[in-house]
């Protein structure tokens, strides 16, 4: 027995599937599957748009099909609700559907609507800014080749490789003030913050080691000033999920934070840029979401 009513929200614009072919291989699905769903396209003025397909078809579950953009926007629209999120990964990275083990295979996300072949968990958010976060928000050196990256008229791994090595040759740090929990204090020098409730970027690079996704916790990942030529072996420990060991990194665990900085810095939340900022306001929502995943590999970033 599937879940009776889907919602789909669709993000033509991410993915390389002809949107016709997408619709009808949904429909055909549901069909098939004896449960009604509706498909919005996403236009103009996106989250009205989501919100207004949400109160009149009501559904009991709504299917993100996009990226990590879209994803954080369904999840937005349906925070602290009893609707679940499921997520199609569409997009040039998706980075939340990689951490929840989400299948590639368009069938096989399908498939996961089927109660019976999946399950659902608790999922903490963040807000920064008073922008709400599902994956990872960071300022330096990743933000400047996110913003690149959505300048540039191309997409994929190779030009988000390209801006990286751009960034390498203007590598740099600003002087962060870090407020934990409204009481500890600390001033560091950073190439990068990640501000981070998931683990890893879109490009399976491990930022948040130990990061749980439920914990009611986030962290703040500190890349410290390095030589260059170091860059690839941090680089490496990141994709060999080593990073932690690291002289150059630091994970600071709270639940709330203000990070100040003497000069502006770009802000970026799930591949989206926020603008240049001084001050940075992160405070954890715990259990914002429900979350379908499937049964199995079991997820170790969920507390069970």
């Amino acid at each position: 027995m599937f879940y009776q009513k889907t919602l789909f929200i669709i993000n033509h614009k991410s993915g390389k599937t002809q949107l016709k072919d997408l619709e009808k291989n949904i429909n055909i699905h549901a069909q098939q599957n004896g449960y009604d769903c509706c498909l919005y396209i996403i236009g103009n003025n996106p989250l009205n748009g989501i919100l207004k397909s949400i109160e009149y078809f009501e559904p009991d579950v709504v299917v993100a099909v996009g990226g990590d953009g879209t994803v954080n926007m369904v999840a937005s629209a349906i925070k602290f609700t009893a609707i679940k999120l499921l997520i199609i990964p569409y997009g040039s990275a998706n980075g939340m559907a990689k951490e929840l083990n989400i299948p590639a295979n368009i069938a096989d996300c399908l498939e996961l609507l089927n109660p019976r072949k999946a399950t659902f968990k608790n999922l903490d958010m963040l807000l920064i800014n008073g922008k709400n976060v599902i994956h990872l928000a960071d300022v330096g050196l990743n933000a400047r080749i996110v913003y690149r990256f959505q300048k540039g008229k191309t997409r994929g791994m190779l030009s988000y490789a390209k801006h990286l090595l751009s960034e390498i040759l203007l590598l740099g740090y600003k002087k962060f003030t870090i407020t934990l929990n409204d009481n500890t204090v600390r001033t560091l020098k950073a190439v990068s913050l990640t501000f981070a409730n998931a683990s890893r970027y879109g490009t399976g690079a491990v930022i948040n080691p130990d990061g749980v996704l439920n914990d009611g916790q986030f962290e703040i990942c500190v890349v410290k000033p390095f030589p260059k030529i170091k860059i690839f072996t941090l680089a490496l420990q990141m994709f060999r999920n080593r990073l932690k060991y690291s002289e150059y990194f630091e994970v600071l665990q709270c639940q709330k934070a203000v990070v100040r900085t003497s000069k502006k810095t770009t802000l970026q939340y799930d591949g989206e840029v926020f603008g240049d900022v001084k001050e940075i306001k992160i405070a954890m929502q715990k259990h914002a979401l429900q979350v379908i995943v499937p049964v199995l590999p079991i997820n170790p970033r969920f507390v069970h």
